[in-house]
């Protein structure tokens, strides 16, 4: 009697778990639309879409991994929100700035005096909003260094998407990927998962989610959405690669996407490098599609 009772509940608890994904079809319409939208791109590229209203998907290279560039600053945001939830920072404490943080760049924190107090929830802003690589990388230490953000973002299930940056025993593959690496689908769940108040907790997730909805970046994939239409997002740029993950909720769309692109022959840094035009196109037809 136990052992059929037993064989029950693994049943019904398999069920449970599988359930959601016998729903999730491919969009083979959408499929046809982005190969041929990508075909020709000089570079590697890999996309995932979630549509969360009528549960369908698009994946091309959805589990190859690429260079995250700023995007890793989700993971190091996640591991923030984790000291918030434990009670080891205040989202409002105070917190000094030291010359020794500065990452040389135009980085706004990087402007400020050494010795200056700031609160870290406006360190976090920075981080996002203007993608503050000296804010991000005093976030990453105050998180708990790399190898702590990737032992959680383990524990959430992802397994590839990594902090390689300044994190013992990832120096030979930080050259490969460079501060971070993910694979398209591992990033848009990500994001889906803090939409569904997933991350950590769901006051913390909601947190987040309006911490991503504040990006000054808007010229490329968040430009293609109206402006009046709720996004959540991070992108990411060096030389080689750019990418982009996007949450998108109003007008009765709700969707979720990342395009990530490394190994590009295109490096300029105008409005027409080829990854930023191809990101501008996919990001027009994923709002338009019905």
């Amino acid at each position: 009697m136990y052992l059929l009772f037993r064989s029950i509940i693994i049943a019904v608890f398999a069920f449970s778990v599988i359930k959601p994904a016998m729903g999730q079809r491919t969009d083979r319409k959408l499929e046809r639309k982005l190969n041929q939208l990508i075909t020709g791109f000089n570079g590697q590229l890999g996309i995932y879409v979630h549509d969360l209203k009528r549960n369908r998907i698009v994946g091309i290279s959805q589990d190859t991994v690429f260079s995250t560039a700023s995007m890793v600053k989700v993971p190091i945001l996640i591991g923030i929100m984790d000291k918030l939830n434990r009670g080891e920072l205040k989202y409002n404490q105070e917190i000094i700035y030291h010359d020794s943080l500065l990452y040389a760049g135009s980085d706004i924190l990087g402007s400020f005096k050494s010795g200056e107090k700031i609160e870290l929830g406006k360190v976090i802003m920075l981080m996002l909003t203007t993608s503050d690589n000296t804010a991000s990388l005093w976030l990453q230490n105050l998180a708990g260094t790399g190898s702590r953000i990737n032992n959680l973002i383990d524990s959430l299930g992802f397994k590839e998407t990594r902090v390689n940056s300044r994190t013992p025993g990832r120096e030979s593959i930080r050259s490969v990927y460079g501060w971070g690496q993910t694979t398209p689908k591992e990033m848009a769940t990500i994001m889906e998962r803090i939409v569904k108040g997933e991350i950590i907790s769901d006051s913390l997730s909601q947190r987040m989610l309006r911490l991503l909805g504040r990006n000054f970046w808007d010229d490329n994939a968040i430009a293609q959405v109206p402006a009046d239409v709720f996004v959540a997002s991070k992108n990411g740029a060096v030389n080689k690669s750019r990418s982009e993950v996007l949450f998108v909720n109003g007008r009765g769309r709700r969707y979720v996407f990342c395009v990530c692109t490394q190994n590009n022959n295109d490096e300029s840094w105008n409005e027409n490098n080829e990854a930023w035009v191809l990101t501008r196109k996919i990001s027009k037809l994923l709002w338009e599609h019905n």
